[in-house]
């Protein structure tokens, strides 16, 4: 396969029109049309030719392939689903400039693509490039300072480890019990609702933001400092 630049085609009028049909007003659009909209031709099959030949069988521009495997990534496609989408889908066709009609490519063309762009170093084109375009168009500026509070991630991290420990814990124990005595245990817990209740595992969990509410409402029931209350050790 070799590489033959070609220009960007514009979308293709029927695709356009029924692009515009099916999101008329405040309807969301997806990302593939976002991206023609805003971005435009932002990529360039010159900028991939470090990772072909200059002879062989022209094949399917690179740069487009790039962008393919840019939308592959964001929606989670396997190589199959991701040339299907190519053949199928109508966003997909309107931002790589394809009629309704075209068949697209074989999904091994795109395993083949990215080994070539990793064997020629290529792997920061894309997202240099796109940089360089929103850059240009004025959505990203150069970063500043930015600080992080290693403090209060620390934190974070020892106060879920501690909460994944007392639930599995507590997991283990019931284990136990259902070995040992399960009658006593039957008679105290439902047993059936025990997988649901502690199987899953602790780190899902979500921190509450309410914290001083729970705080106050286990003080008032219990008369007892809640486990919300007390101060955390620092570290």
């Amino acid at each position: 396969m070799c590489v033959q630049p070609v220009p960007w085609p514009e979308p293709d009028p029927q695709v356009a029109g029924a692009v515009a049909a099916m999101y008329l007003g405040r309807r969301e659009r997806p990302l593939p049309v976002l991206v023609r909209d805003q971005l435009g031709a932002w990529l360039a099959d010159e900028q991939f030719a470090g990772a072909y030949g200059m002879r062989g069988k022209p094949g399917w521009p690179l740069s487009r392939l790039a962008l393919v495997t840019v939308f592959q990534r964001a929606e989670d496609l396997t190589d199959r689903q991701a040339a299907e989408a190519v053949r199928t889908r109508i966003d997909w066709k309107y931002a790589l400039g394809l009629g309704l009609a075209d068949p697209g490519f074989g999904h091994s063309i795109l395993s083949e693509f990215r080994a070539r762009v990793a064997a020629g170093g290529l792997e920061q084109v894309v997202l240099d490039a796109l940089l360089a375009r929103l850059a240009a168009g004025g959505l990203v500026k150069a970063g500043g300072k930015q600080r992080a509070d290693s403090t209060r991630v620390v934190a974070a991290v020892a106060a879920l480890n501690r909460l994944e420990l007392a639930g599995k814990s507590v997991r283990a124990a019931l284990e136990a019990l259902a070995a040992a005595h399960p009658d006593w245990l039957e008679q105290r817990i439902c047993v059936a609702d025990l997988t649901r209740r502690y199987g899953t595992p602790r780190r899902s969990a979500r921190r509450s933001s309410t914290r001083p509410r729970r705080c106050r409402a286990h003080s008032a029931t219990t008369r007892q400092p809640g486990p919300f209350c007390s101060q955390e050790p620092r570290l």
